[in-house]
C-alpha cells in the first residue's frame, strides 16, 4: 500500500525529517514525515495502518501532491491484492473517460482567482472583517502576530502564526491594504471560519482587469467544485491548503515570506510543531535547547536532555550559588550546643534577603580604598549662617547637603567616577548628568534613595530632597523610580563614630564616598593661627 503526500496547498515542499523506519509497525494517523515549504511546517500522517516496508523519499527531496512518501504492509494486502490491481486499472480507464469533463478545469481556476482578485477593488476603502481558513483541525493556537494595527500590508503577506500539535502555519492577509483592528490575541485558540483581523481593503489595477475577465468561465466553476473535493486527499495538513490564493501569491514572489526571514520571526528555533509544543507543556524555553538533527533541529529527545541538565543543575544549585554569591562554603551544621553553645534562628526581613545578592556583586570588584581628611571649618561657618533661615522654613540644613554639592562638582571634573564599565570591558559608559545616591539608615537596614541631577541644583533643593527622602525611606514609601538611575553613592556613618571606613561599591556603579563624623582636630591652620575643624 502506498502512502502518499496529500494536498499541501503549496507545488512542493521539502522532507524535514523522516520519522519511521523500515519495519517500524505504525497505526493510522501517525505521523511519518516533516514537510517544511516557506509558508508551513507539517507534520503528514499516515492514512492506514500497517508494517513499512519501504521509505521513498529521503532528507531533502523536494515533494508534492500524490508522491509516494512510504510503502505499507498491512494484512487485507495479501488477500486483495488481485482486487486491488483489478480496481486500480478500472480507476484508470474511468479516468481517461473523463478527461474531457476535467477540461474546463482551468478555466474553473481562473475563475476562482479573479474573484477573489475582485474583491479587493470591491471592497476598497471599507473596512472588512475576515475569518480565518480551513486549519485542518478542530482548533489550534496563536503563537504569533507578524503585525500591528495601523500597519499597511499586501495580499498573501504572512500577518498571523497559527500552530497545532500536527502543524505550525503562517496565514496570509486576504486582502491588501491597512489594518485596522485585530481580533486575536497571541496564545488564543482559534477554530475554523474565525473572525481574527479587519483590514482596510485597497483597491488594485490587476484587481479591475481580472474583473473583467471573470464573468466568461464563471458557468463552469460549479461542475469543478464539485470535481475537485473528492479529488483531495485527507489529512491533517489540510491547514496549509489556504485558498486558491496561494497560486497567485506564487507568482508574485515580493509577497512571500523567505525561509530566513520566518525562522528569524521564530527565533531562529528549527523545530517542528510536536516539537513546540512538547516544549509548551514542559514550561521549557525552546530558544535555549541546542538541536541535535540535522541543521541543528531540535528533537523530543533534545529537550528531554536539557530537562535533564537543567534538573541537574538545581541540584548542584546551593553550593555554587553560595561558593559564586559570597565565596564561603557552607556553615557547618551548629545543632551540637556543647560545641557551639545556644543558637536562634531569625528570618531576614524582605529587603535584607534583596539586598544580599546584589551587594555580593561587590567581591567581584576590584577595589581600592583612599582615606583623607577634608578641612570643613568655613563650610561650617557657612552653615551656621544659613541654618537659621533654612529652619524657619522647616528645612534640615546638615553637612550631608554640602557633600552632596561637592561630590557633584568632583564628578563634573572627573567623569570616569561617574560612569559604568560595558560588559565586554572594552569601553566606559561616561554619565553626563549626576545622579546622587544618598544612603539612609533605617529599622530594616540602609536603604539609597536617588537625587536626580544634582549637578544643576543649588544647596537648599538639595537639602529638601534629602529630607523629604529620608523620610520616605524610614515610613517605607519609597517608589521605584525613587531608587533607580543612581550612577555614585554617598554613605554616611552619622553618629556611629570611627574615623573611617571601607563601604560597598553598588554595582553597577565603579564609586562610592564614605563620609565619617566631623570633630576638632588639632590641625594647625599657619595662615589663620588656628585649629581646624575636620
Amino acid at each position: 500500500m502506498d502512502i502518499k503526500a496529500p494536498d499541501l496547498g503549496v507545488d512542493s515542499a521539502e522532507v524535514s525529517e523522516i520519522m519511521v523506519e523500515v519495519g517500524d509497525v505504525i497505526a493510522k494517523d501517525d505521523n511519518i514525515v516533516l514537510l517544511e515549504s516557506d509558508k508551513a511546517s507539517v507534520e503528514v500522517p499516515s492514512s492506514a495502518a500497517g508494517k513499512v516496508t519501504k521509505i521513498s523519499v529521503a532528507i531533502g527531496d523536494q515533494v508534492s501532491e500524490g508522491m509516494v512518501l512510504i510503502e505499507l504492509e498491512s494484512a487485507e494486502d495479501s488477500v486483495e491484492s488481485n482486487d486491488d490491481n483489478a480496481a486500480e486499472e478500472q480507476e484508470a480507464n474511468s479516468t481517461d473517460d473523463v478527461k474531457p469533463e476535467s477540461k474546463p478545469e482551468p478555466a474553473a481556476t481562473e475563475s476562482k482567482q479573479s474573484e477573489s482578485a475582485a474583491k479587493p477593488a470591491a471592497n476598497a476603502g471599507k473596512a472588512t472583517t475576515h475569518a480565518l481558513p480551513d486549519l485542518g483541525v478542530d482548533e489550534a493556537q496563536v503563537s504569533e502576530i507578524m503585525v500591528s494595527v495601523g500597519d499597511t500590508v499586501s495580499a498573501e503577506q504572512s500577518i498571523l502564526l497559527i500552530e497545532s500539535d500536527k502543524a505550525s502555519v503562517e496565514v496570509p492577509a486576504p486582502v491588501a491594504g491597512k489594518i485596522e483592528k485585530i481580533l486575536v490575541e497571541a496564545g488564543d485558540m482559534v477554530a475554523n471560519g474565525q473572525d481574527f483581523i479587519v483590514i482596510m481593503a485597497s483597491g488594485t489595477d490587476d484587481a479591475s482587469d481580472s474583473e473583467s475577465e471573470a464573468p466568461k468561465p464563471q458557468e463552469s466553476a460549479p461542475a469543478n467544485t464539485e470535481d475537485k473535493p473528492a479529488a483531495k486527499t485527507t489529512g491533517e495538513p489540510k491547514q496549509a491548503a489556504k485558498p486558491t490564493n496561494t497560486d497567485t501569491a506564487a507568482s508574485k514572489t515580493e509577497g512571500k515570506l523567505t525561509e530566513a526571514q520566518v525562522n528569524e520571526k521564530l527565533v531562529d528555533v528549527y523545530a517542528g510543531p510536536a516539537v513546540r509544543k512538547l516544549a509548551r507543556q514542559l514550561g521549557v524555553d525552546i530558544t535555549q535547547v541546542n538541536g541535535s538533527a540535522l541543521n541543528d533541529r531540535i528533537l523530543k529527545e533534545d529537550l528531554f536532555a536539557h530537562v535533564k541538565s537543567s534538573l541537574a543543575k538545581q541540584k548542584a544549585a546551593p553550593v555554587s550559588s553560595n561558593a559564586v554569591g559570597s565565596g564561603l562554603p557552607k556553615l557547618p551544621d551548629m545543632s551540637n550546643a556543647e560545641i557551639w553553645g545556644e543558637t536562634e534562628t531569625q528570618d531576614l526581613s524582605r529587603l535584607q534577603k534583596v539586598s544580599i545578592p546584589q551587594l555580593n556583586y561587590n567581591t567581584l570588584l576590584p577595589q581600592v580604598t583612599q582615606f583623607d581628611l577634608s578641612d570643613i571649618t568655613e563650610t561650617e561657618k557657612l552653615r551656621g549662617e544659613l541654618k537659621g533661615g533654612m529652619k524657619a522654613e522647616g528645612i534640615g540644613f546638615t553637612i550631608l547637603a554640602f557633600v552632596v554639592k561637592a561630590t557633584a562638582y568632583a564628578l563634573t571634573q572627573h567623569p570616569r567616577f561617574n560612569s559604568h564599565l560595558s560588559d565586554d570591558n572594552t569601553q566606559v559608559i561616561l554619565r553626563k548628568s549626576v545622579n546622587m545616591g544618598i544612603a539612609v539608615a533605617t529599622d530594616d537596614g540602609l536603604i539609597v534613595p536617588v537625587i536626580k541631577n544634582v549637578q544643576d541644583k543649588g544647596l537648599k533643593q538639595i537639602a529638601i530632597e534629602i529630607g523629604e527622602l529620608a523620610v520616605k525611606a524610614r515610613d517605607k514609601k519609597l517608589s521605584t523610580k525613587d531608587l533607580q538611575g543612581a550612577s555614585f553613592t554617598i554613605s554616611s556613618q552619622g553618629n556611629l563614630g570611627g574615623t573611617a571606613f571601607t563601604p560597598l561599591v553598588n554595582w553597577p556603579q565603579v564609586g562610592i564616598l564614605g563620609v565619617s563624623e566631623a570633630s576638632m582636630q588639632p590641625r594647625w591652620d599657619a595662615k589663620n593661627k588656628a585649629l581646624s575643624h575636620v
